[in-house]
């Protein structure tokens, strides 16, 4: 078993102060140890908040990121600071999703990305936005995302 490289990383195992919002907060990669292997990482963001950019009011959602990648991973401690720098941050469901894509896709060049940002309703209907790069490769498991539409009380 190989030793993934972490000489260049910034934050792991450092004390960090939180980002004041995505465009200054640090996404860091490390090599991935399996070239060759198409296989499937799945980030789950269960908790994910910005801002209403017009009322200020905080949104919700359940956020699922998987990719396929091609040589790198997100490493993990970066991309929940930067996931955790959308809180105080006013943007519409659509551009707080597309945004987190490609920011990993132009950081990782993934072989494969795809988002699903389940948002919970505000105003009486939920925001659901879905993005991929493209058709997966074939012959990768990759299961469901598994996130039920919303149903309210019915």
């Amino acid at each position: 078993m190989s030793k993934t490289d972490v000489s260049g990383l910034s934050q792991l195992g450092q004390a960090v102060d939180l980002p004041s919002n995505p465009e200054a907060a640090v996404l860091e990669k490390v090599p991935s140890n399996h070239g060759g292997t198409d296989f499937v990482v799945r980030f789950t963001a269960p908790e994910f908040t910005s801002l209403c950019p017009m009322t200020g009011q905080p949104d919700f959602a359940h956020i699922v990121i998987d990719y396929i990648p091609d040589g790198w991973l997100v490493e993990s401690k970066s991309l929940k600071l930067y996931l955790h720098s959308f809180r105080n941050h006013g943007a519409f469901h659509e551009d707080c999703t597309i945004d987190i894509a490609k920011r990993l896709v132009g950081l990782l060049e993934p072989k494969w990305l795809r988002i699903g940002a389940y948002w919970y309703p505000r105003g009486g209907i939920p925001i659901d936005v879905f993005w991929q790069t493209g058709d997966a490769p074939k012959g990768v498991w990759i299961p469901e995302q598994g996130v039920q539409p919303y149903r309210g009380r019915g």
